[in-house]
């Protein structure tokens, strides 16, 4: 296999904001969207974030629900998914919750001087904590590298879950299958509040548009799912 079916998921504001700039974290879904998300995750093989998602939310990134959990071990799985990281420095905490947690441990994809920060870091870890694995994806970390590693892995459905930049890497190369957009029905109007994507040349233009499979409402929210015209598996 090439690569992994790739989904990209994000809840946004009516205004395309991932978070505001207060110090909490800003709620976006509603709980009908988490467990649906949750049901999403179950679904897949890996998750991915950048190192900033990590860094500012510290996130666990498991799945939720005891039924799903039950459901993949009864299919030979971990309950939880492989996660994976993407950093360009490398300077990563063992201790977050994101390494902390789960049964199917975690690989950080790094490149340059990166790799080696990043092997000083997680060497040694207790017998008793998930696996970290340390990945040289290039330098900068290449999706196409990543992608390809996790194929090797096992992974065949990739689901990731940002940040801005990761979600701007990942669509300006193309090799996205499937974006799941949950819009918020609110704006958070603050110039300083990261945005879903940054600027970038995207396949899908005026002249190439994606193609939407389906819109539906969850309460108050939102869900679009769009197909790209990636170049992977179908």
């Amino acid at each position: 296999m090439d690569r992994p079916y790739t989904i990209l998921s994000c809840a946004v504001s009516v205004d395309g904001r991932i978070d505001d700039t207060g110090p909490e974290r800003l709620r976006l879904s509603n709980e009908a969207d988490f467990a649906e998300v949750d049901e999403l995750r179950a679904r897949c093989d890996a998750i991915l974030v950048g190192a900033g998602t990590l860094r500012t939310d510290d996130p666990r990134l498991l799945v939720r629900s005891e039924r799903l959990r039950a459901r993949r071990r009864e299919q030979g799985r971990t309950e939880n998914l492989l996660k994976a990281v993407v950093t360009r420095t490398g300077e990563l905490d063992p201790g977050a919750r994101f390494f902390t947690t789960g049964d199917a441990g975690a690989v950080v994809y790094t490149g340059g001087a990166g790799v080696e920060t990043a092997r000083k870091r997680f060497a040694d870890l207790p017998a008793d904590r998930p696996p970290v694995d340390v990945a040289d994806a290039g330098d900068p970390p290449a999706v196409r590298a990543i992608q390809a590693d996790l194929a090797d892995r096992g992974v065949r459905r990739l689901l990731v879950e940002g940040g801005g930049h990761i979600h701007t890497l990942f669509l300006t190369a193309g090799l996205v299958d499937e974006l799941r957009l949950a819009i918020a029905p609110f704006f958070v109007g603050e110039a300083g509040a990261p945005s879903f994507v940054h600027p970038g040349a995207f396949p899908a233009t005026p002249a190439a548009p994606m193609r939407l499979v389906e819109t539906r409402a969850i309460g108050d929210m939102a869900v679009l799912r769009y197909r790209l015209g990636a170049d992977g598996p179908a």
